[in-house]
């Protein structure tokens, strides 16, 4: 059962990094690699938080013999030193530990966590950092992609290895410590963990306030609504900016074609940026080239490859943007018409939503049985506001016991954090279910609120996870080094709050394999004792930030519109955003009246075309049956004896005809009657010969 357990987890964390990747990557147009390594980045990440809890109750159970085995020795020490006992000493019965449901064998779970945690950190701090530059240049060959990517990573790689050398220094000249290949493991993995603690607490104090935050406002539709309209009107900037962009682009890499005729030496790296160019402009470049003309050296200068390179990168950026600003147009097109639908459909008295404009796709068996349109309606106006008010009160109280926690979790006698206080309380019936299921609910809600803000927030245009296949490169794998470089502090934050790790409780009990991995943290004491402990506080001022929203209005005021309710250039952005939709759904509705005039359309001329040509076949029947009436009437009149003699006399002396040019031996047999040719032979004995 513990290896059914452990194949489970390892399958759905697969498809869940694989969900995501399909809805976030582009499987056609992308490289393989690109998806490849961003899908390992997240597989793994997934599998430690699923793995984690079976680590957990596996470590109980091993605390669990500990324990028993000592009761015995205690028992068997004080049986022989007591001046009561008898010359044989009596052996108390041990408490039986049950063996968990879930439990893996001793051995497997370190291999298993190395391999995990090593292959994670190679990507998150080697390879996808080099993908990423060689990814976004705009070299024309694989050779100058690596020399552009070494290049952009000579100052990355050099800053971590600073930091690696200045910790390094530090247990180097401390007089306690003696360095060893451990240490050195230990050095690392800290310097990683304490840059992933650092970021974990920034991302993490703002998605305990903001997820609740989020779902309480889903439940408001006037707001949701308002949201909608500003977003519109942002999108629309950055929609027109992305087209004037474009155009740019590709007036010179019009030049730049022009410049280079068919004979050139970079010939080939200009039809290279030709290919990543939209299709019409591949058109209308197409047309104006002039092949004929020979490359002239005196006349027209050429772009140096150094510019084609530039140009290569600019082509590819400015059309990912605009194809995505394209598609987030029409999906938040989708997402403002449905919204104001179901501001119309509140107000109906039937209890049957209405959609402005339905689907074209055909109604499935989900939509015909399950989600009715009376179903749709009671979801959409009555119950998934109570609904989301009900999940972001649970979402808050589970906030504040994180929150709680946090700040506490160092403190052992006694007990403050809520979770520790839970585990503990399980710990002593060693009801494993319970140990599992709070440590994944606990650990899940973390990944939550830190990975839901990686994939929310937004460094301009050079990051940015858009759904529906709208994701570059550079961003899947940007946000593959940020998951794996958060999960391991994250697990480690975990431990802590239920005082599984001794680094933080200081206590004397079994560890989790996970902990082993990570090593004793008391090589860097100021690190194991001040940073790890008290940094973490931090999350409540960042929490008290985000609940009054301190990061959005300091990026209004430097200039960057975000959406605040009691605001003058936001109420300004909702109506032009209010207009600009209203402008869509003009567009639209002209749009579909004027298919289903013309469907109408079709649809009489085909009825008018059906009848018409039945009245001509009707017609033509008529004419031809009285036609076919006159013909016989004519052919088979009586006629006199002598013209019948004369046919008789005709046929008799006519041979018989041999169809297949030869004398067969059936001639013989053939005879004539009413002046018909039959055969009285036998049917051929081949099957597949011509007939």
């Amino acid at each position: 059962m513990s290896g059914a357990a452990l194949v489970v987890e390892v399958l759905v964390a697969f498809f869940l990094a694989l969900f995501l990747l399909h809805r976030y990557g582009d499987f056609r147009k992308q490289q393989r690699m690109v998806l490849f390594a961003t899908l390992l980045a997240w597989f793994l990440c997934f599998l430690i938080v699923f793995t984690l809890p079976l680590d957990v109750s596996t470590s109980v159970y091993n605390q669990c013999n500990i324990n028993s085995e000592k009761e015995v020795t205690t028992a068997t020490e004080y049986s022989v030193h007591s001046p009561n006992t008898s010359a044989s000493p009596t052996k108390r019965a041990p408490n039986v530990c049950i063996k968990p449901w879930s439990y893996i064998p001793d051995g497997i779970l370190p291999v298993f966590w190395r391999v995990v945690y090593w292959t994670s950190q190679c990507l998150t701090w080697l390879l996808l950092p080099f993908m990423q530059s060689y990814a976004r240049s705009g070299g024309f060959s694989i050779s100058g992609k690596i020399k552009t990517a070494l290049i952009e990573n000579a100052i990355y790689y050099g800053t971590y290895l600073l930091i690696f050398c200045s910790l390094l220094i530090y247990v180097a000249v401390s007089p306690k410590l003696n360095l060893s290949w451990s240490q050195l493991q230990v050095i690392g993995i800290t310097a990683a963990n304490t840059w992933g603690l650092f970021l974990l607490v920034l991302l993490l104090g703002y998605g305990l306030v903001e997820i609740p935050r989020s779902y309480w406002n889903a439940s408001c539709h006037g707001y949701l609504l308002a949201k909608t309209y500003f977003k519109a009107a942002k999108l629309m900037s950055e929609k027109t900016d992305a087209e004037e962009n474009l155009e740019d682009v590709m007036e010179d890499v019009r030049h730049a074609s022009e410049a280079i005729k068919y004979n050139h030496p970079l010939r080939k790296c200009i039809d290279t940026v030709l290919r990543k160019c939209p299709t019409e402009y591949q058109e209308k470049m197409g047309r104006n080239m002039d092949d004929y003309e020979d490359f002239d050296e005196n006349r027209n200068p050429c772009p140096c490859k150094k510019n084609l390179v530039k140009l290569h990168k600019q082509a590819i950026y400015a059309v990912q943007r605009h194809n995505r600003t394209q598609v987030q147009w029409q999906m938040l097109l989708d997402e403002a018409f449905h919204l104001e639908d179901v501001a119309k459909n509140e107000t109906s008295g039937t209890r049957h939503f209405v959609h402005s404009f339905p689907s074209s796709e055909p109604v499935g068996w989900v939509s015909s049985y399950v989600y009715t349109p009376t179903i749709e309606w009671y979801w959409e106006c009555l119950l998934r506001r109570w609904f989301y008010r009900v999940l972001a009160i649970l979402l808050s109280l589970f906030s504040v016991v994180v929150v709680w926690s946090e700040c506490t979790f160092f403190s052992t006698q006694p007990v403050l954090s809520l979770f520790a206080v839970f585990i503990q309380l399980a710990e002593k019936d060693y009801n494993y279910l319970y140990i599992e299921m709070a440590c994944f609910v606990t650990i899940f809600f973390l990944c939550y609120c830190v990975y839901s803000t990686v994939f929310r927030i937004r460094v301009f245009n050079y990051y940015y996870l858009a759904p529906h296949h709208q994701t570059d490169a550079y961003s899947l794998q940007f946000s593959g080094m940020l998951f794996c470089r958060l999960t391991p502090p994250l697990c480690l934050n975990f431990l802590g709050l239920i005082h599984m790790d001794s680094t933080i409780s200081h206590q004397q009990r079994q560890q989790t394999a996970y902990t082993s991995i990570m090593g004793s943290m008391k090589v860097l004491s100021f690190i194991a004792n001040g940073f790890y402990i008290y940094y973490p506080m931090l999350v409540l001022l960042l929490c008290i930030a985000t609940y009054y929203s301190l990061g959005t209005r300091c990026l209004n005021i430097l200039g960057f519109q975000q959406f605040i309710g009691e605001n003058h250039m936001t109420s300004d952005l909702v109506d032009e955003g209010r207009e600009l939709i209203r402008r869509e759904r003009r567009k639209r509705q002209r749009t579909d009246d004027g298919e289903n005039r013309r469907r109408d359309w079709r649809e009489q001329y085909r009825e008018r075309r059906e009848k018409y040509m039945g009245r001509n076949r009707n017609a033509y029947s008529e004419l031809k049956e009285s036609h076919d009436s006159a013909v016989n009437s004519s052919t088979f009149a009586p006629s006199s004896g002598r013209d019948i003699s004369d046919h008789a006399e005709l046929l008799q002396d006519v041979e018989p005809l041999d169809f297949n040019g030869e004398d067969t031996p059936d001639s013989e047999d053939r005879r004539f009657t009413g002046g018909r040719y039959l055969s009285t032979s036998l049917s051929r004995g081949r099957i597949f010969d011509d007939v």
